[in-house]
């Protein structure tokens, strides 16, 4: 059983992630979006942008390798080798560049068990240099509550 004592708990924040400029165009690529300031710095900054604009879905390349560290804690108690992704949700409060260093501070929303899975909402808060909201994530994770045979 994961520890309902965690919810309600703000994980410590992160070291910053520093956003790299060819990590924009990779991810870019691999979902198909071909918008020139995604990809070209002249023409991110003719849009009045400061580098490169991260895709909205960018975030997840760095707070979900946060969200499997935590959640593969011993003292949480979550079945990380059985879990689904059930759910996911990302608002921009402003866009991702190039050169930016994001910080991020996971949240335990809830937990709770209901018809035989454990259903877990984590949210994450990234942050800019400044502590100015960049971008709020939230997860909702399942998993069985059945103890593995």
């Amino acid at each position: 059983m994961p520890d309902p004592s965690f919810v309600g708990r703000a994980l410590p924040a992160t070291a910053p992630y520093r956003v790299g400029r060819e990590k924009i165009r990779e991810f870019a690529r691999a979902i198909g979006e071909s918008a020139p300031v995604c990809h070209d710095p002249d023409a991110a900054r003719a849009a009045g942008h400061p580098d490169v604009v991260a895709p909205p879905t960018f975030s997840v390349t760095f707070t979900m390798p946060l969200i499997e560290a935590f959640l593969r804690e011993s003292d949480f108690g979550w079945d990380y080798a059985r879990m689904v992704h059930a759910d996911q949700s990302i608002v921009a409060h402003r866009p991702i560049h190039g050169g930016d260093d994001l910080v991020t501070t996971i949240h335990v929303e809830d937990l709770r068990s209901r018809s035989g899975s454990h259903m877990l909402t984590l949210r994450c808060e990234v942050t800019d240099g400044d502590g100015s909201a960049v971008a709020t994530t939230r997860a909702l994770l399942v998993t069985p509550a059945e103890e593995q045979a």
